[in-house]
C-alpha cells in the first residue's frame, strides 16, 4: 500500500509537539527530556473535561494537532484510535475498589476504564459521526494502527486519522507493564498526494521477528523501547529529516520518501 501524510501530531517527554521536535529527530538539536505538560482539552463541554482521563487529553491533543497542520476538519474524518492499555489511574482505582468488600465502581471510573473511550471523547469533542476503530496489539499497536488506517485509507478511498497513545500505570501495575512515559502520535492519511502532503508512505508486512529500525540517541531509543506509540520514532525521524528510508517497525516495513 502506498499513502500520504498530510499532518502529524506528537507529544511525549521533551516532545512537545511536532514543530518542536522535529528539530531533535532531525539530529539538529540535543534531547533534553522533559515533564509532559498538556493543555486542557477546551474542545470538551465542562462536564465532560472533568471526567476525562490522561488517555483521552493525550490522544485528543495529538489528533487535533495533526489535522490542524492538515487542514483538515474532524467532523467527517475517520478515525483509528490505537493504545497497547488503557487509562493508567482509572484502571488502578477501578481494581483496587473491587478488592474491597463493597466492591461498587465509579459508573464514571467504569465508563473512563474501556478502551474505546478515547474514540466516544473524540465525537464529543469534535462532533464527529463517523465510523471509528479502537484497537490494540500490545508493544505493536502503532504498527497495528498504521496498518489499520493505511487499508481503511486505500480500500475506502479517503483520509484517515491515526491516533496512537499509552500513558504509564501506577504501582502495582507499573511494575508488571513498566512504560517509561507517556506519548501521543497522530498521522494524517490520504490515499493520493495532495498539496499538502510532505511524505510517502509504502507499507509492507514483514517478519515479526526481524529487528525494528533503532533510534541514533541513546536517549530517545529508551523512550522507544519504554513506549509502544514511541515505535513511531523512527519514522517521524526519517520524515524530520525529509530523508528516504526504510523503516522496520512490529511486523511491517516502510519505505518513506519525502515529497
Amino acid at each position: 500500500m502506498r499513502v500520504f501524510i498530510e499532518g502529524i501530531g506528537l507529544v511525549g517527554p521533551g516532545l512537545e509537539n511536532w514543530p518542536a521536535a522535529r528539530a531533535v529527530l532531525a539530529g539538529a538539536a540535543a534531547y533534553e527530556p522533559a515533564p509532559v505538560r498538556l493543555q486542557p482539552v477546551t474542545l470538551l463541554p465542562p462536564a465532560e473535561r472533568r471526567r476525562s482521563g490522561m488517555t483521552v487529553k493525550l490522544a485528543i491533543a495529538t489528533g487535533v494537532e495533526a489535522l490542524a497542520q492538515a487542514g483538515r476538519d474532524a467532523i467527517d474524518m475517520p478515525m483509528v484510535f490505537a493504545a497497547s492499555g488503557g487509562d493508567g489511574d482509572t484502571l488502578h482505582e477501578t481494581l483496587a475498589t473491587l478488592a474491597t468488600e463493597q466492591r461498587e465502581v465509579s459508573p464514571t471510573k467504569f465508563h473512563n476504564s474501556v478502551h474505546n473511550a478515547p474514540s466516544g471523547y473524540w465525537a464529543v469533542a469534535t462532533g464527529s459521526r463517523v465510523p471509528s476503530v479502537s484497537l490494540s496489539a500490545y508493544d505493536a499497536s502503532f504498527s497495528a494502527g498504521l496498518l489499520e488506517a493505511a487499508v481503511q485509507a486505500t480500500v475506502h478511498d479517503h483520509p484517515v486519522t491515526l491516533i496512537a497513545y499509552d500513558v504509564p500505570y501506577p504501582e502495582p501495575l507499573q511494575a508488571i507493564r513498566p512504560m517509561a512515559a507517556m506519548v501521543g502520535v497522530a498521522l494524517v492519511l490520504t490515499p493520493h498526494r495532495t498539496d499538502r502532503a510532505f511524505a510517502a508512505l509504502t507499507i509492507d508486512m514483514a517478519d515479526a521477528t526481524a529487528d525494528a529500525t533503532q533510534m541514533a540517541d541513546a536517549e530517545l531509543e529508551r523512550l522507544r523501547l519504554g513506549n509502544p506509540a514511541a515505535r513511531a520514532l523512527p519514522l517521524l525521524a526519517a520524515i524530520a529529516r525529509a530523508d528516504s528510508a526504510i523503516i522496520h517497525l512490529d511486523g511491517i516495513v516502510l519505505a518513506v520518501t519525502p515529497v
